[in-house]
């Protein structure tokens, strides 16, 4: 289950915002009683790059055996 401040992975790409799957978020809000999600990914220096309303099929929480990976936003 998807809760506020959990660690998520998106599952589709979101070329409008730059966004790739498997880019890496965090759930701001949740809200109640539905299957949506405030989702804001930031790049590495802290900047907020997007702050997107997504529904659970568009994210998916982090595998513990998943490894992170960088890549520079302008190659979107």
């Amino acid at each position: 289950m998807i809760e506020e401040l959990d660690t998520v992975v998106l599952t589709k790409d979101i070329p409008a915002s730059g966004l790739q799957a498997g880019d890496v978020g965090a759930v701001v809000h949740h809200y109640p009683g539905s299957t949506s999600f405030e989702v804001e990914f930031v790049a590495a220096d802290g900047r907020t790059i997007a702050l997107l309303t997504l529904s659970q099929d568009e994210i998916r929480t982090r595998k513990a055996s998943e490894i992170l990976h960088v890549r520079d936003l302008a190659s979107a």
